[in-house]
């Protein structure tokens, strides 16, 4: 069992709720870390401080405990430890040995580790997951979402507002159906770019 420390600099601890388990995490860039992973793959299975790897390091025997394990749904296992870069930095010639250590035992099983840092883990991407996340299971009216996806397929260039003001009924419906079928995948958008009302939408 993770055991959580009390707060500290940079620290936010808690739990992130996802698909009815709760995964710890003990920073802000950790609770986005899990809520990117479960956004990029729903079925992708997130395990908080999973092993703890014993190494030498010169004499000493050290241990080291990466901060998640991810199986995704391809098959493909990551051994990641979430970092700030300043903490990285700072920190590196310590932290170095216990990543080579977790490196080496990722390989032997067949996955692989990695150091995850903001400027992978924060960006537009993650503020597209933050929005559409929680609309993947709204409510969807039929007829509604009909219409949205008869615009895409008829207009010849549509985007976000094209498709909305071509769907012909209450403009709050009709941006909301946009906005869960974007969240379940049924229309396309760059994730990686902020959604704005020019974005250009295509079919799944």
């Amino acid at each position: 069992m993770r055991r959580i420390p009390l707060s500290r600099r940079s620290h936010v601890t808690g739990f992130r709720p996802i698909a009815g388990e709760a995964i710890e995490h003990e920073s802000a860039l950790e609770r986005d870390f899990v809520l990117l992973s479960t956004f990029l793959d729903a079925s992708a299975v997130i395990t908080s401080q999973p092993i703890t790897i014993e190494f030498r390091d010169g004499a000493r025997l050290r241990r080291y405990t990466p901060d998640f394990r991810v199986i995704w749904s391809s098959g493909q296992s990551e051994l990641v430890e979430v970092k700030y870069r300043v903490d990285l930095r700072a920190q590196w010639a310590q932290l170095r040995p216990g990543f080579a250590a977790a490196r080496a035992m990722a390989r032997e099983n067949g996955g692989r580790f990695r150091i995850a840092t903001e400027r992978g883990i924060r960006g537009p991407l993650l503020d597209n997951a933050r929005r559409l996340l929680p609309l993947r299971k709204a409510p969807l009216d039929p007829a509604t979402s009909e219409r949205a996806l008869q615009a895409a397929r008829t207009l010849c260039d549509p985007t976000f507002e094209r498709i909305v003001d071509a769907m012909c009924c209450d403009r709050a419906m009709a941006l909301g159906a946009v906005w869960r079928l974007i969240a379940r995948g049924a229309l396309k958008v760059d994730l990686a770019a902020p959604i704005h009302p020019s974005s250009p939408v295509r079919l799944a």
